[in-house]
């Protein structure tokens, strides 16, 4: 027999449950297939005046859950956060539960009596924060700074361009250019990892980012080593405008072994970026910006951008990371090598 405990003694869902429990948590089938009628109508019910915390109240109407459904285990019968979760578990299966264990780690956003509108993430964007996410957990990072004088590389850029006018040549093709052919004179770098396996590569394919409203994507110019700055232009702008009209192949952004990210466009200083997998390092550039130097005992003005270079710790040592960012700078300030 169950005993009610509810409104003029109405047996609620609690009291069914408490009765199973008393009675060593079997019932027969036929009481089976009442309980989980119970519980479907309970799911139904005004849950309002459950005993709940806050923070479990908020959770079970972010995630569906009657607050009727679950068993309470807090002090003096209240529901708390954990009952909810349970709660969960039951009515949307094991299955369920575990194709939603990333969001069920995510607390529910505190209600508010202010304006708001809620947007969810886009399965881009949900794709990104796992990789990147993913990336900041496993992989050791570290991150080493350097200053590059850029007057020689203008002087260059500017040349190319009266030669070729609808080039266009910017900063940016000459410092993916500098990447990858440092990434040939240190190969160590130019790697993909797993955690397990180094896959050395023979040319240097490098991810551009590119920034879209709906996210953040990076297309590879193949083998930029062997390539000239102009073709590197013309390549980087045909990736940005497939790229924003939705229109690349899986090939297009899957399998580069360095990421070069340039802000200097947005007026940034100088940032650090997190390693895109399966890669083993990413280069973050900063603005050229016009700055006092001593050459020779002497000041003069030098426009220089900061670039800082992100590495695993795993595969990539700060002394390597050193020797590639020394090799970049090199072919910035010295861009005719890159030419010849």
């Amino acid at each position: 027999n169950v005993t009610g405990t509810g409104r003029n003694q109405r047996v609620s869902i609690v009291d069914v449950r408490n009765a199973v429990d008393a009675a060593g948590g079997h019932l027969p089938a036929a009481k089976q297939y009442v309980t989980t009628t119970v519980m479907t109508a309970a799911s139904l019910a005004d849950d309002t005046s459950v005993r709940a915390t806050p923070l479990a109240r908020r959770a079970a109407r972010a995630w569906g859950v009657n607050l009727n459904d679950c068993r309470p285990s807090g002090r003096n019968g209240r529901v708390i956060k954990a009952d909810v979760e349970a709660a969960r578990s039951r009515v949307s299966g094991p299955s369920a539960v575990q194709s939603q264990s990333a969001e069920s780690d995510i607390e529910p956003l505190p209600d508010t009596d202010l304006k708001f509108t809620d947007t969810p993430l886009s399965s881009m964007r949900k794709t990104i924060g796992n990789r990147l996410k993913k990336s900041k957990e496993m992989a050791p990072h570290y991150r080493l700074t350097i200053d590059c004088r850029l007057d020689a590389l203008l002087s260059l850029r500017k040349q190319i361009n009266a030669e070729n006018p609808a080039a266009k040549v910017s900063v940016n093709d000459f410092l993916i250019k500098a990447a990858a052919m440092a990434l040939i004179e240190v190969p160590a770098c130019n790697i993909q990892f797993n955690g397990e396996v180094v896959r050395h590569f023979n040319d240097a394919h490098v991810s551009v980012a590119v920034a879209l409203e709906s996210g953040l994507i990076t297309p590879i110019v193949r083998a930029a080593n062997t390539k000239g700055v102009v073709e590197i232009s013309n390549e980087t702008k045909s990736l940005v405008t497939r790229a924003k009209a939705n229109t690349l192949k899986a090939d297009d952004f899957q399998g580069g072994t360095f990421t070069v990210s340039n802000l200097g466009m947005f007026g940034i200083s100088y940032f650090d970026a997190i390693i895109n997998p399966p890669q083993a390092a990413i280069l973050a550039i900063g603005a050229g910006e016009s700055r006092v130097v001593v050459d020779q005992g002497k000041t003069a003005i030098a426009t220089l951008v900061t670039v800082t270079l992100s590495s695993d710790h795993r595969v990539i040592d700060g002394a390597l990371g050193s020797k590639w960012l020394n090799a970049f700078r090199e072919f910035v300030e010295k861009p005719a090598r890159m030419l010849s």
